[in-house]
């Protein structure tokens, strides 16, 4: 039986790589995409992690590591159009990829390899393609199951290549600490530290029953197989979408129901952005929100028909906050799922009986294409509610205790331009 040749390939920096390619004057600079006080950094070249800089770190923080750093504002359609082109290359390689995010994928080669080589030679193949088209570096992992080939890649960036041949996967995987296991987060990383297991080693040597008193079931025999490089899983290609989501943890714990419901419009607007750029329609409803304690609660409605329009869906998760009742109760997360995907944008109408001869629901379709339109024109954040509008801020800024600063300008370009000079425009979505 022909082994397995799977490859994980990860772009490096991938965002501060786009923006370095789109303006070459911030190359050999330390750059971070990120902007606004209390946001939080997307992405750091490898000048910026020098200084410690990391993603998911607070952008303020950042800044006060390293003041000389250049931080720019994330231009998410443009790192799409980017990952769109890298994907067309995983597939012009193989028709089984899986991608995980837009800077990151899954492929297996097994198939291809008696028409282009070996493993190492496919990775090497696609490495060039990228970099001849895009201008970009990766780093790749190659190995017989989905889990040592992720493993490889982060120990190779960046810019490099490692395949773990199937004879010394244990030499290598033993070693490494807990958390390098898949699905071992600090959480679950304290607990096993807490019984004096350290390195996947440990972890492999303990009895599975052991295991699963501690972490559960399902954890438990997942730690336990993981640690003995036994991943069953294959590469899955073009797995429809089962959900669309947007969360927020926000930089302090908050109380208010109009700050928060402002911040739910927020992630609804993102998340039925998204849903219509892929030309569908969500039936149910969710949304989650993490009290300062951690505790988190779900709760969701399925709707009659599909919707897609940023109002309908707000008006239900507004409602199934609301329904929470919440008394002073202190928030530290809230997010928005939309599930049940259907085709199509366009379905059904639930129609609505008036007597003043309007008609308030096509005229919220037609104020959503003309949304849809100016977004795709001028970018995500051009045309907004006006509920997420407070005079002396960015339109839509996040919940903040003070104003948050605006993003640095690039070097070598003018703060105006054709997308900043046009200002944003606000809708009522409050009644």
């Amino acid at each position: 039986m022909l082994e397995n040749t799977i490859l994980h390939v990860d772009m490096d920096a991938f965002y501060a790589s786009v923006a370095e390619k789109d303006d070459p004057s911030l190359r050999g600079k330390a750059v971070v995409v990120g902007a606004g006080a209390r946001g939080v950094v997307l992405s750091a070249n490898y000048e910026a992690r020098k200084f410690g800089i990391r993603a998911a770190m607070p952008v303020g923080r950042a800044q006060r590591m390293a003041p000389h750093a250049i931080f720019v504002a994330p231009e998410h359609h443009r790192y799409a159009e980017v990952s769109e082109s890298i994907m067309e290359i995983f597939r012009s390689t193989s028709p089984l990829v899986e991608p995980i995010s837009l800077d990151e994928a899954f492929i297996d080669v097994t198939g291809a390899r008696k028409l282009l080589g070996t493993g190492r030679e496919i990775a090497q193949s696609i490495r060039a393609q990228i970099l001849e088209r895009e201008g970009l570096t990766c780093s790749v992992g190659i190995a017989s199951t989905k889990f040592i080939a992720k493993l490889a890649s982060g120990r190779c960036k960046p810019n490099g290549v490692l395949e773990i041949a199937t004879d010394r996967v244990l030499e290598f995987l033993h070693p490494l600490p807990v958390n390098a296991i898949w699905g071992v987060g600090p959480k679950t990383a304290e607990e096993l530290i807490k019984l004096g297991l350290h390195t996947v080693a440990d972890v492999a040597n303990t009895p599975r029953a052991t295991l699963i008193r501690a972490l559960g079931e399902a954890t438990g025999s997942s730690l336990y197989e993981l640690a003995w490089a036994r991943d069953y899983r294959d590469v899955v290609s073009d797995e429809p979408d089962k959900s669309i989501s947007a969360a927020e943890t926000f930089s302090y714990d908050i109380e208010d129901h109009e700050i928060i419901l402002r911040e739910l419009l927020r992630l609804t607007e993102k998340a039925t952005h998204r849903l219509r750029e892929r030309d569908m329609s969500a039936r149910t409803i969710s949304i989650k929100v993490r009290f300062a304690d951690f505790k988190t609660i779900n709760r969701s409605k399925t709707v009659p028909l599909p919707i897609s329009g940023t109002k309908e869906v707000y008006e239900v998760a507004k409602q199934l906050f609301q329904a929470l009742k919440l008394e002073r109760a202190r928030l530290r997360l809230v997010g928005i799922s939309l599930e049940g995907l259907v085709d199509g944008t366009d379905g059904p109408e639930q129609l609505e009986m008036r007597f003043d001869g309007g008609d308030r629901d096509k005229g919220w379709r037609e104020a959503t294409k003309a949304i849809d339109a100016a977004t795709g024109r001028f970018g995500l954040g051009s045309v907004r509610p006006a509920r997420l509008f407070r005079p002396g801020s960015e339109a839509g800024s996040k919940p903040a205790s003070k104003p948050a600063s605006k993003p640095a300008s690039k070097p070598g370009k003018p703060n105006s331009t054709a997308k900043s000079e046009q200002p944003p425009t606000h809708l009522d979505f409050r009644s």
